[in-house]
């Protein structure tokens, strides 16, 4: 299980880096931290655990059950700490990713992050490609079309114009 969670852990910092743009919240790394710091001390417990069952103690027996149950109480709150807050984050992620995408211009560092995110996750815009119609680049660029990034994967021929949604 800790090797597990510091898989997972390590993932999400790993993964965050592509991202950071949209994440400027300084506590965005804190839940992967959390896991890696929780698989550390698990992989303690479960050492603990193993000690005193090889040496058949009550008291470290104890001792392993209380810390296990400390750590139920623990993972029963985060889960609800995340349910209560789930809405909060998606719109500080909605509200960044919207600041970001009006920063858009194709070439900045910002821009190859939407870039990248719109290929990999397979979207456009921050809810739907119309999104992009109340941005300065696209204003600017007057083709009444949205990047290529929103083009999906299969469509050969895809200009990103807006009179062809089918292929974004």
């Amino acid at each position: 299980a800790a090797a597990g969670l510091s898989y997972v852990g390590a993932y999400v910092i790993n993964t965050y880096k592509s991202y950071d743009n949209f994440l400027q919240d300084k506590y965005a790394l804190l839940p992967a931290v959390i896991i890696i710091c929780v698989a550390v001390v698990m992989f303690i417990i479960g050492l603990i655990g193993c000690c005193a069952t090889f040496r058949e103690s009550r008291v470290g027996l104890g001792l392993f059950l209380a810390i296990i149950l400390v750590i139920f109480i623990a993972e029963v709150s985060a889960f609800v700490l995340g349910f209560v807050y789930r809405e909060k984050v998606k719109t500080d992620v909605q509200g960044t990713m919207r600041s970001v995408f009006e920063k858009y211009d194709g070439k900045n560092p910002e821009s190859k992050v939407v870039d990248y995110l719109q290929e990999q996750l397979h979207c456009c815009g921050v809810k739907n490609y119309s999104d992009w119609t109340t941005t300065q680049w696209f204003n600017s660029t007057g083709n009444n079309s949205v990047p290529q990034s929103c083009c999906q994967q299969e469509a050969k021929n895809c200009t990103g114009h807006l009179d062809q949604p089918q292929e974004l």
